[in-house]
């Protein structure tokens, strides 16, 4: 699931890396959440979530709804939100504005093409201790790129023990994983949404090809 509403979404801003806090609505998303993945009675060994805190406190919400506070909780800069380059805290609706909505549009949606990038690396000891050097932009290529390997060590491994698995993530994190997971082409990701706050839930066979997909709703 995508974490639930952050402030930067809320007002229409690209965010990335970036850490911002959820909204009341986003807690209430995350809360709702949690009590939809309870109704299931399903039972998680493990959780994993980004470096951001939007992702975790999400997490964290939606462990103590399901009362699953115990179990693993893994964090990885893997799973963060795209980096949208310069495009990074500048309002969606006055970029629009300045370079046209086809261009806004590749910019956000396309796979391949990557938004301007900053002329300067950001650095961070969050990132620093694991010597990862935070990326000056993604297309969304890249960021499936550093993403599919935590699905592969991490994650692929416990589904085919036949442990459940929570990601909590972000939208083109999760976009890009959906894309991965379901095939899809080049031209038609950028028609994939991932709402906030909204499971999906993928059954797997044991080659771990999706059985069934669900949207889980109250």
């Amino acid at each position: 699931m995508r974490h639930g509403e952050s402030q930067a979404n809320r007002d229409n801003i690209f965010t990335g890396w970036s850490d911002v806090a959820l909204t009341q609505k986003g807690v209430a998303q995350a809360h709702s959440a949690g009590k939809v993945i309870a109704a299931t009675g399903i039972q998680f060994t493990d959780v994993h979530t980004s470096f951001l805190k939007r992702a975790i406190i999400t997490t964290n919400i939606v462990l103590d709804e399901i009362g699953q506070n115990y179990i693993a909780e893994h964090k990885s800069w893997r799973l963060n939100e795209r980096h949208y380059g310069g495009l990074r805290g500048k309002n969606k609706l006055a970029v629009k504005d300045q370079v046209g909505a086809k261009q806004l549009k590749i910019w956000r949606r396309s796979f391949t093409v990557v938004p301007p990038r900053l002329t300067k690396r950001d650095e961070d000891p969050r990132y620093d201790r694991y010597g990862v050097k935070i990326p000056l932009a993604e297309s969304l290529e890249m960021t499936m790129d550093r993403l599919i390997p935590y699905w592969v060590d991490q994650i692929a491994p416990q589904l085919l023990g036949g442990k459940n698995q929570l990601i909590v993530a972000h939208g083109s994190t999760l976009r890009a994983l959906i894309k991965f997971l379901e095939n899809v082409s080049d031209d038609e990701i950028p028609n994939i949404e991932v709402p906030n706050g909204k499971p999906i839930k993928y059954e797997f066979d044991d080659r771990l090809n999706i059985i069934r997909k669900e949207f889980m709703t109250k």
